[in-house]
């Protein structure tokens, strides 16, 4: 028997972050040979104050002939990261109990403290995408409507649609990223009705403003649509045919950190009549970056000059981006449902402390999802601990965490490190933001994901070697095929908001950026994933313990995993043998005579799954 779990709800009544003044039951389970007279919780605040306060615990009874428990109720009075651990007065001096690894507590003066979040009590989260399903949009590469495009600079290689993105450096004459295929918004409109049937209700579009790379990552001007993207009209019309046709929110990619060099803010390359802040230091934008010798010698974003820092402490750029007629409010006003932001983690406190008060003024069920790869509840960013999701910042995060679990799972088939991965998430996370994470297996920055199950490992390797090994055998696609398969179901079923990238469910091949950034092939589609990716949005859509259920382990034994969501009156469970031989999973005959999805059925409380098979019951 255990000491303490902080998973388990004998031991912890809530295996999630609590709101302010929310009651919290911790229970340790103490052997009688200890004869502890006291047992104390020693709790630290984080950031505030270092001084440990202790709480006694109470005598709770006997467990078994040769144990005993001790217990309490925590609650804390205000928002922030609690760190805590359990000490036992003996007759043999003081005894700690900490995190010994997986929320497991032992007797251990070297483990770690475990961790409490505390959110505030206000803090909600749209209930839009909750249950729902993101697809993910690089606008440049989905759909070329056909519509002429009017004032396009010169300077833009415009290419055949479906040809390979441009990786040699002589392709490019110096310029990076100059190529473009010409996809543009009224092009997404077009193909609603296709993004509809996977079940989609919410589309996530990287930058659509104007910018001079085809990537839209350095901002020339945030107050209009790039021209090859369309027009302001266009984009009011996609979110009203989005919203009133087939009930999809649409979100937008906000790039706040840094802006580009050739913008009209900076305007290295005089191409904006504006007065920019490497024109003059009089330039009404000469406060948002930080020079080190004007003009030529400034901050940039890694290090890369073509893309300039914001100083977004700066006052003036605070109201530019979050006044009452900023930026965030005018394209809320045009019909987005959101906003996701590259790389939250560089954004500073008070930027996003206004950012979120901006966008809630304006509609309240918007959404904001920040780009943040580790554990976002207790990340370390500029030298100090971030609070992105106590309830004044971010609603929901790209979910890394998870990505990695699934897609490591699938690959090498390490059921206790999935699971580890997964309840670290769900034990840290508020679960209003929990219920409403952007789980991804694969986005504009990595792999594809049927390629990173696949292919060979690209960590380390330039683009050359990406080039020679960007396409699969046929061999390995069809492996590719069957491990996608596993691996979205899995995502498909977690708690979150599965995101499909463009052309993953048609299985696009790609190594990283730029050849996961390949054109849409709408003429050679994978139908057995198309079809797959289908059945997975009807089955999420029909069963809702999928929105919010309870998270549940019912068995992990190697390779071979079960776990159950439970709530609103549905349960499902999913069962998976990522093994290399058949694998008997006990999941209790309380799901015999389950509805099934697949093919595996229980009978007498066991599933019986050939390897690399799955099934998923629902009741």
């Amino acid at each position: 028997m255990q000491v303490f779990n902080a998973r388990d709800k004998a031991y912890k009544s809530i295996i999630s972050a609590i709101s302010v003044n929310e009651r919290c039951k911790l229970r340790i389970s103490v052997p009688r040979d200890c004869r502890c007279s006291r047992a104390v919780l020693a709790v630290t605040k984080d950031g505030e104050n270092e001084d440990t306060v202790y709480y006694d615990m109470f005598w709770a009874g006997m467990c078994g002939n040769d144990r005993e428990y001790w217990e309490l109720h925590f609650n804390a009075s205000t928002a922030g990261l609690y760190f805590y651990h359990f000490e036992l007065d003996t007759p043999w001096g003081r005894s700690f109990i900490k995190n010994i690894g997986s929320g497991i507590g032992d007797f251990s003066a070297d483990g770690t403290d475990f961790q409490q979040t505390v959110y505030n009590e206000n803090f909600k989260t749209p209930d839009f995408i909750k249950g729902g399903i993101i697809y993910q949009i690089f606008p440049d590469r989905f759909y070329n409507s056909g519509t002429p495009k009017k004032n396009v600079p010169d300077c833009r290689v415009m290419r055949q649609w479906g040809g390979e993105p441009y990786w040699r450096e002589e392709q490019m004459n110096g310029i990076w990223n100059n190529d473009f295929f010409g996809g543009d918004l009224k092009g997404i409109e077009m193909k609603l009705p296709y993004i509809a049937d996977l079940g989609v209700n919410c589309i996530y579009i990287n930058p659509i403003f104007e910018a001079h790379s085809n990537h839209r990552y350095d901002t020339a001007d945030y107050e209009k649509i790039d021209s090859l993207a369309g027009t302001e009209e266009d984009l009011k019309s996609l979110c009203k045919a989005a919203k009133e046709k087939y009930g999809i929110t649409i979100i937008l990619d906000g790039v706040f950190s840094h802006t580009g060099c050739d913008s009209r803010y900076f305007n290295m390359y005089g191409r904006y009549d504006s007065v920019g802040a490497y024109n003059s230091k009089e330039s009404p934008y000469y406060s948002w970056y930080k020079f080190i010798d004007y003009p030529e010698k400034y901050h940039a974003w890694w290090g890369i000059k073509l893309l300039p820092e914001i100083i977004e402490e700066d006052e003036g750029y605070r109201e530019y981006i979050c006044g009452e007629n900023g930026i965030l409010r005018k394209w809320l006003r045009c019909g987005i449902g959101g906003w996701r932001l590259d790389v939250a983690d560089e954004l500073p406190d008070v930027f996003l402390d206004d950012l979120r008060k901006a966008v809630k003024a304006e509609n309240e069920n918007a959404l904001i999802i920040g780009e943040v790869w580790e554990d976002a509840t207790n990340k370390f960013a500029y030298g100090q601990r971030r609070r992105y999701l106590l309830g004044d910042q971010l609603d929901s995060v790209m979910n890394y965490p998870f990505a990695d679990a699934i897609l490591n799972f699938v690959r090498n088939g390490h059921g206790e490190y999935f699971f580890d991965s997964v309840m670290s998430i769900i034990e840290n996370y508020p679960p209003q933001v929990l219920n409403s994470l952007m789980n991804h297996i694969g986005t504009h920055d990595t792999q594809r994901a049927i390629t990173r199950l696949a292919g060979p490992d690209c960590e380390g390797r330039g683009r050359h070697w990406q080039y020679e090994h960007n396409t699969l055998s046929d061999n390995d696609y069809l492996k590719g095929v069957s491990m996608l398969k596993m691996a979205s179901l899995i995502q498909y079923t977690l708690p979150g908001v599965p995101s499909v990238y463009y052309g993953d469910e048609i299985g696009m091949q790609g190594m990283k950026d730029p050849f996961n950034r390949g054109c849409m092939d709408w003429s050679h589609q994978n139908k057995e994933l198309l079809k797959w990716y289908k059945r997975l949005g009807e089955i999420r859509n029909g069963c809702p313990a999928l929105k919010e259920g309870e998270f549940e382990i019912v068995s992990c034994s190697g390779s071979s995993i079960a776990y159950t969501r439970t709530g609103d009156g549905n349960s499902v469970l999913v069962a998976v043998n990522n093994s290399d031989s058949s694998a008997d999973i006990y999941v209790g005959s309380q799901w015999d005579n389950s509805y099934c999805f697949f093919d595996f059925i229980s009978k007498n409380g066991i599933i019986t799954l050939p390897p690399k098979r799955y099934t998923m019951l629902s009741k």
